[in-house]
């Protein structure tokens, strides 16, 4: 047990080695997020400039 203490307690740095591990994963979902959210926008104006050509090809 004690193995596994001294593994997640890092020689002392743990605060350091995990809150750099928890921060990263908190950047790496809002970038996830981010991207999802910007597809999303893209492809709406696309659908739109789609529409609008068609009006007026008509």
């Amino acid at each position: 047990m004690s193995d596994i203490s001294e593994f997640f307690a890092m020689g002392g740095y743990a605060f350091y080695v995990w809150g750099s591990y928890g921060v990263t994963a908190v950047f790496m979902l809002i970038e996830v997020i981010l991207v999802i959210r910007n597809k999303r926008t893209i492809l709406q104006r696309l659908a739109r400039m789609v529409r609008m050509n068609t009006q007026v090809d008509k």
